[in-house]
């Protein structure tokens, strides 16, 4: 395997990493040490297996690996400005914004099987060997992530009632 396949891999492992975490510093952060990690031991890749599901497992068990380790106190000098990318109506982005908290309130096991399947697409089988668990387990948190998130977006509070303004 040469580094190209694992660069064709980068802009899924960005995406995955954003949404697994939230933000973007943070992101870049997760990515650059699943990679590190990757080179370091890609005597331990086997050829026959998936190279997205191998760095998807990589990136997983470092992000629990970072859950485990308590957290620095970080003050920022500087404001954060959220780079959205721009929504065709007012509404649609109010939503995502919504969807975005709901998902953040998930656990973590959750989460991550809901952003595996809706982000990348990916089967059971491979979301059960990249988190390295039972296919039913996947299967039941797939269910019970999806039945919170929607019990998360059903208790807001009612949606904005925007006016059409001439």
């Amino acid at each position: 395997m040469d580094s190209r396949a694992i660069l064709a891999e980068l802009p899924r492992l960005r995406r995955y990493a954003r949404a697994l975490v939230g933000n973007r510093e943070a992101a870049d952060d997760l990515v650059q040490d699943t990679l590190e990690r990757a080179w370091t031991r890609i005597s331990q890749w086997r050829p026959e297996s998936d190279l997205r599901s191998w760095l998807l497992a990589i990136m997983h068990n470092l992000r629990v690996d970072q859950m485990r380790r308590p957290a620095l106190a970080v003050a920022s000098f500087e404001e954060e400005t959220i780079d959205l990318p721009a929504r065709a109506t007012q509404t649609d982005h109010i939503e995502l914004t919504e969807l975005g908290a709901a998902l953040a309130c998930l656990p973590e096991e959750q989460r991550a099987v809901l952003l595996l399947v809706a982000l990348e697409d990916m089967s059971y089988a491979e979301i059960a060997a990249t988190l390295t668990i039972p296919v039913g387990t996947v299967m039941s948190r797939l269910a019970r992530g999806r039945e919170r998130l929607r019990r998360i977006l059903e208790n807001r509070s009612t949606p904005t009632q925007l006016r059409v303004v001439r």
